[in-house]
């Protein structure tokens, strides 16, 4: 064998080598990326972990209580959280990266509104609407109720999982209204279906990214403002004695992982870092599976062939 020879059998075991090197960084246990229990975020995350199997990774999907996850999250049981929302997640997010033990990986680009909400149609019967001072009004809250809350209006809200702080908030404020939740996300937006197509009141949880403040007429109700002080001191705000007189939180849906993650599966990090969608592409991906009655993994599917250019600089392709 002549010396080019050799010479080019050595780079090619060195750059071999290298690759070995490279693709050994990434443990090849299962990432174990989190599912929970609406639309949007199981199509979040199956993209996600779509892109990581194109980088070689191997992912695992784990049913996973929205707030309870963080304990997993903590521990290492359980590794990305792909979607967790300003409006009702960032207590339990801060709490959590707090403790060193779970990172927060930055925005998933969507921006976030979780609100009572209503259709336009119910404001015949209660004009004061959008701002939040009309539903103290005695004829208001009955415009909303239901045989089972007169006099008190009925607000639907989400599961009771998802937080949201609407006991706290009716308290605080003194609405005559009952907080009724939905058992799934899918209960929650059949009913007001069925409650738009009649005509029928009601007052309940919508939230953005979401194809229902697209599809159906409504405003959200205008509480007072969000700040952070609204939520711990009782002296800020309309009631000087409790706290949560005012509006959720809006603002950014984040990653979060466990810190781990970049040690054992430092391009997994990488690529969680780089992910974005926006309100826009999500609301139509909804659609597709709420209202079109597509399956999830055909949507998903459909937006990874269309988006080869945005999720391979993801994982380095």
């Amino acid at each position: 064998m002549n010396r080019r020879s050799l010479a080019t059998t050595a780079l090619t075991g060195a750059l071999l080598s290298a690759a070995l090197a490279a693709s050994a960084q990434d443990s090849p246990d299962p990432i174990r990326l989190t599912l929970h229990d609406w639309t949007g975020q199981l199509i979040t995350t199956h993209i996600m972990g779509e892109v990581l199997e194109k980088a070689g990774l191997n992912v695992e999907y784990v049913q996973a209580d929205y707030l309870a996850q963080f304990a997993g999250l903590k521990t290492g049981d359980l590794h990305v959280a792909m979607e967790i929302w300003e409006t009702t997640g960032r207590e339990a997010m801060d709490e959590a990266t707090a403790t060193g033990q779970v990172v927060n990986l930055g925005e998933n680009g969507m921006q976030a509104i979780e609100e009572w909400w209503y259709p336009s149609y119910m404001k015949e019967a209660c004009p004061g609407l959008p701002d939040w001072q009309a539903l103290l009004e005695p004829d208001c809250a009955e415009a909303f109720a239901t045989p089972d809350t007169l006099p008190d209006g009925r607000y639907l809200g989400g599961p009771v999982t998802w937080g949201g702080f609407d006991e706290e908030r009716i308290a605080a404020l003194e609405l005559p209204f009952q907080v009724i939740h939905a058992g799934t996300d899918a209960a929650l937006f059949a009913e007001l279906e069925s409650a738009y197509q009649r005509q029928d009141p009601i007052m309940l949880w919508i939230y953005a990214p979401h194809w229902a403040p697209i599809k159906y007429e409504g405003e959200w109700v205008a509480f007072p403002p969000y700040e952070p002080a609204c939520y711990t001191d009782p002296a800020w705000g309309v009631n000087p004695n409790a706290t949560h007189d005012c509006a959720k939180p809006r603002g950014p849906i984040w990653k979060v992982a466990w810190a781990g993650l970049a040690d054992k599966w430092p391009s997994a990090k990488a690529a969680i870092e780089n992910f974005k969608l926006d309100n826009t592409e999500m609301g139509q991906m909804i659609a597709a599976v709420d209202l079109d009655g597509k399956k999830l993994e055909e949507v998903v599917d459909g937006w990874m062939a269309a988006n080869e250019a945005r999720w391979k600089p993801w994982i380095g392709q």
